[in-house]
């Protein structure tokens, strides 16, 4: 080879390199999109419970039915992706995603705003799976997808840190909907920078969509969640029961179907592999023992300890600092010890870390949060970079659309269940507390419904008795915290031995794969 030649393919290989990386910071606005909508809906919870004063259980759907709708549409939607092109989708759920944001913003009552929340988890469904899809397509040397992998991982984590931040300083200026509106300029460059960077990219032998398949996964996934959600809340009830046999029941279904099918939805043969069965636990675990947390945590910050919604969102800045850190270097980290060390001692960490939060009381100082949140980041960088990095690599590229839902709906499944099954530790034990006797009944049962209720109802009673009330419910609200804390604790630390024995022997490619 001439050098006129070395020089001409090392320069094509240069602009191939540096076209890999611009299309991956596209792909990372797709994820900070999400995020920051996630966690800004926590620090907003407050004032938003003022304006549209939702029940209890309305501020749980609120909360929650995101997650439940994503979870039940990621596995459709991975799939969709890998039929009619990842980029595609990417760019028709950004643009639906930014409309919906709209109509979040607009909400002018619970049910309308649980309705809002539920259409963006549909768009929401179309963007995650993309990213991680086109990730594996783009990246073929294994070490540069980890190190792209964990700069989408950082990024979401990032987004998680932007958010309460950005969200604060918009709650102390503008009404709580102006928290939805900043999606709009991030999902407008997406678009228009997307359709120029990104490559397509698709399963060249796939078969059509089959809608059966995604109408069981929805109904399945969603109908699970429900009744352990309604059961957590309100008992064992015979709806609790329906719905529970009627998820479990479709999801049988849909599982039976997909061994039938040519063309799945979902290859169920991606779970023979151990590592990638290890790996999807993992996630849903963790997030299960994590969510619960953050959903509250906000409401401690603002209504415990009186901090303002800026201050809130800086406070839970260390756990988005400490993920960003080790999601960076977690793959080298991987290569160099090992995977299960690797997600293991993650684990174990941010389990002990949360164990800490058993501590807090009503006035606790910032560095004992601060520093368990910092570790509680550090641990998660680690683990969940890694796993995602073992979920794709397990598999071949042109089903990456899948495998990356398959990671995304365990997150998100996680998310819901811990909302709903954590978050009704947190309610059930706050809902005991004792209002002081000369409380009108009307007022009190306000109180009773949420910590929000019982700031608000507390304006209508005599300063001696609103003081007293704020401060026994105050004081019940922290006690369902430190248990669903510790409860969080247990099950990040069983996670970790878990994936210690699950993930024994799994190892990140080093090769380039052709």
């Amino acid at each position: 080879m001439s050098r006129t030649e070395q020089l001409s393919r090392r320069k094509g290989e240069q602009e191939r390199s540096r076209g890999r990386w611009l299309a991956l910071s596209v792909l990372v606005l797709a994820v900070l999109l999400v995020a920051v909508d996630a966690t800004v809906l926590g620090l907003a919870t407050p004032s938003l419970s003022e304006d549209l004063r939702p029940s209890g259980t309305q501020l749980l759907w609120i909360g929650d039915i995101y997650s439940f709708v994503i979870a039940g549409l990621l596995v459709s939607m991975g799939s969709l992706g890998d039929r009619i092109g990842r980029k595609t989708l990417l760019l028709a759920g950004a643009t639906a995603f930014g409309a919906v944001s709209v109509l979040n913003a607009c909400a002018t009552s619970p049910e309308m705003m649980i309705l809002a929340r539920a259409l963006l988890g549909v768009a929401g469904a179309t963007l995650m799976p993309s990213t991680l899809a086109l990730i594996r397509n783009i990246f073929h040397d294994p070490r540069e997808r980890s190190l792209a992998i964990g700069i989408w991982g950082a990024t979401a984590s990032a987004g998680a840190a932007v958010g309460p931040v950005v969200g604060g300083a918009l709650l102390q200026h503008f009404y709580w909907g102006s928290v939805f509106l900043i999606n709009l300029p991030v999902m407008l460059v997406l678009v228009l920078v997307g359709i120029k960077l990104l490559p397509e990219s698709k399963n060249p032998v796939s078969g059509p969509w089959d809608l059966p398949s995604v109408g069981l996964s929805l109904v399945g996934v969603i109908g699970v969640v429900y009744a352990v959600k309604e059961a957590a809340i309100h008992g064992v009830t015979w709806q609790t029961g329906a719905a529970a046999a009627l998820g479990a029941a479709a999801l049988v279904v849909f599982v039976r179907r997909q061994f039938r099918l040519a063309s799945p939805l979902l290859d169920m043969r991606l779970f023979r592999h151990r590592g990638f069965s290890g790996a999807v636990l993992a996630d849903l675990l963790t997030v299960f023992g994590l969510s619960g947390l953050v959903f509250f945590l906000s409401q401690f910050l603002q209504l415990v300890q009186g901090r303002q919604p800026l201050e809130a969102g800086l406070a839970e800045l260390p756990a988005a600092v400490g993920a960003v850190a080790t999601g960076l270097v977690a793959g080298r980290y991987a290569r160099r010890f090992s995977v299960r060390s690797v997600v293991a001692g993650g684990l174990g960490a941010s389990g002990l870390a949360l164990g800490v939060l058993t501590l807090i009381h009503q006035d606790s100082g910032y560095p004992l949060l601060g520093g368990a949140l910092l570790v509680v980041g550090l641990g998660a960088g680690f683990s969940f970079t890694v796993t995602a990095d073992v979920i794709l690599s397990s598999v071949p590229k042109e089903q990456a659309g899948s495998a990356s839902a398959v990671s995304e709906t365990a997150y998100e499944l996680g998310a819901a269940l811990g909302i709903a099954l954590l978050g009704s530790i947190v309610t059930g034990v706050y809902q005991g507390f004792t209002a002081p006797a000369s409380v009108p009944a009307p007022v009190a049962a306000a109180a009773h419904e949420s910590l929000g209720g019982a700031v608000e109802a507390a304006a209508v009673v005599d300063p001696g008795t609103a003081q007293a009330m704020v401060h026994a419910a105050q004081g019940a609200f922290v006690d369902g915290l430190r248990l669903a804390s510790g409860v969080g604790a247990a099950i990040l630390v069983a996670t970790a031995f878990a994936a210690w024995f699950l993930l024994k022997g799994q190892e990140l490619q080093d090769g380039v794969e052709h």
